[in-house]
């Protein structure tokens, strides 16, 4: 009697677009955030130079050689602490404008948005990224400089048209480049002496930033 001859079970198909990540795979891409987040927190805190991968990797609760998984060297997490904290200032400014764009808000109110968001992200919570940009830019290199200044020229770029307006109304006296470099030094400087323990609050920090550069109209 012959064998019955049985038709060979189809293949699965293979679901369209990227494979979907394993969970060891998504654990990565968390570790790295994690990373990142420590050695903001660390390199704030202690200096770059003062600050080990073994120390980085310690606060992270992972072995001492896991940086390296994720990153070629020490300044390489720097870079990427930098990196990460303009993109994240970039989206959450736009986000920021784009959500008080159905108000129509005035140029002094627009001011006033743009310098309350950016003390949130010098001052407010997980604020460690841009500070660490502003006070250890010294330890990367040249190229990696280079990408960074143009990550800080997208973050201020929304800021030329608001000052323009505020200065062809009269009410921003110095001229518009002079006024961004000044003001942004100003504000910059608050992320050494802010303590959110003692004092003003952020709103109040915005608004007399905003008398002080513009002075009040009421």
């Amino acid at each position: 009697m012959q064998a019955a001859i049985t038709e060979p079970a189809a293949l699965p198909k293979r679901p369209r677009g990227r494979p979907r990540k394993t969970p060891e795979e998504q654990g990565d891409g968390n570790r790295r955030g994690e990373l990142l987040r420590t050695a903001a927190r660390l390199f704030r805190r202690k200096g770059f130079d003062a600050t080990s991968t073994r120390d980085i990797a310690a606060a992270a609760g992972m072995r001492s050689g896991s940086p390296f998984y994720h990153f070629k060297s020490k300044g390489a997490l720097l870079f990427a602490v930098m990196d990460e904290g303009m993109r994240s200032a970039i989206a959450r400014q736009g986000k920021a404008i784009e959500l008080a764009a159905a108000l129509q808000p005035d140029s002094a109110q627009l001011l006033r948005l743009l310098i309350r968001n950016h003390f949130d992200v010098l001052l407010g919570p997980g604020s460690d990224f841009i500070p660490v940009l502003l006070y250890e830019a010294r330890s990367i290199t040249p190229r990696q400089r280079t990408t960074i200044a143009a990550l800080q020229g997208q973050y201020e770029a929304p800021w030329m048209p608001v000052l323009q307006a505020l200065h062809d109304s009269g009410r921003l006296r110095a001229e518009v480049k002079l006024a961004r470099l000044l003001m942004f030094g100003a504000l910059n400087w608050s992320a050494q002496w802010y303590d959110r323990r003692k004092g003003a609050t952020l709103d109040e920090l915005a608004d007399s930033a905003v008398k002080l550069f513009i002075g009040d109209e009421s």
